[in-house]
């Protein structure tokens, strides 16, 4: 099992990105780096694994400025090592409005590009170092839901992503780890109307993820009782799967 000293976070002011700061640094992460685009949650967050001794940094940028976060990582890199970067930062979409379906592919998707594009090129530079990354997409991207299409089509582009990414990048020494979880308590979670089955804390999915990471499982898919329904309506026949999404409540 791998362990880390130094961890990255994108999306860190709530929901899993938070947790995994506050997993990581009780866990004995030395350094940890820090992004999100709310200064004052960012900052609680900060002082929460400061508490546990790591040496935290927090940065407010935008995961879909290209050069800002090639630069950030890059500096990071410089200062430690980087063992592990969690590609988290991602949006819901709300009303299907052009606007925010624009939103969702530019944070949910470039931003994800945006992380681990320059983490993978440092990686294959660094002599040293866990070199792990870690994508995180969700349940929703194993079959397109009416109920947010936007959503479940940028996470269904990034879980696919991540599985040939680590396909390839297995023979150069890098790690690569989807993470596809449930209704986990986060502010995508808190705008939601509709039933959230197996509904769990951002501390427990947590846990859940850094554990799986340790013991570099590829897909981390959980509960599996949505793993198992979500899998299950994605190889159906159309005429089925469309059926059962048609009787399941909506959102309104």
């Amino acid at each position: 099992m791998k362990s880390f000293e130094s961890v990255l976070i994108t999306g860190a002011s709530s929901g899993i990105g938070e947790a995994l700061a506050v997993y990581y640094a009780e866990h004995g992460v030395k350094r940890i780096f820090l992004s999100g685009r709310n200064v004052e949650r960012l900052q609680a967050v900060k002082e929460k694994c400061e508490k546990f001794g790591a040496v935290v940094e927090a940065k407010k940028i935008d995961v879909t400025n290209r050069e800002q976060m090639a630069e950030w990582i890059a500096d990071c890199n410089k200062e430690t090592t980087l063992d592990a970067v969690f590609a988290n930062a991602g949006v819901s979409t709300g009303a299907e409005t052009t606007e925010n379906i624009y939103n969702t592919f530019e944070i949910n998707v470039m931003g994800v590009l945006n992380t681990v594009t320059p983490t993978v090129e440092l990686y294959r530079q660094n002599k040293s170092g866990a070199k792990t990354v870690v994508i995180m997409a969700s349940i929703a991207g194993y079959h397109g839901l009416a109920a947010c299409p936007s959503y479940s089509a940028t996470k269904a582009c990034v879980k696919a992503y991540g599985e040939a990414l680590r396909n390839q990048l297995r023979p150069e020494g890098i790690q690569v780890n989807v993470v596809c979880p449930g209704f986990v308590k986060s502010r995508i979670t808190d705008q939601n109307t509709c039933p959230m089955p197996f509904f769990m804390s951002a501390s427990s999915a947590a846990e859940i993820i850094a554990e799986r990471v340790a013991k570099d499982v590829g897909l981390i898919a959980f509960p599996w009782p949505m793993r198992f329904a979500a899998w299950l309506i994605s190889i159906l026949p159309n005429r089925i799967s469309d059926f059962i999404y048609a009787s399941l409540p909506h959102k309104v």
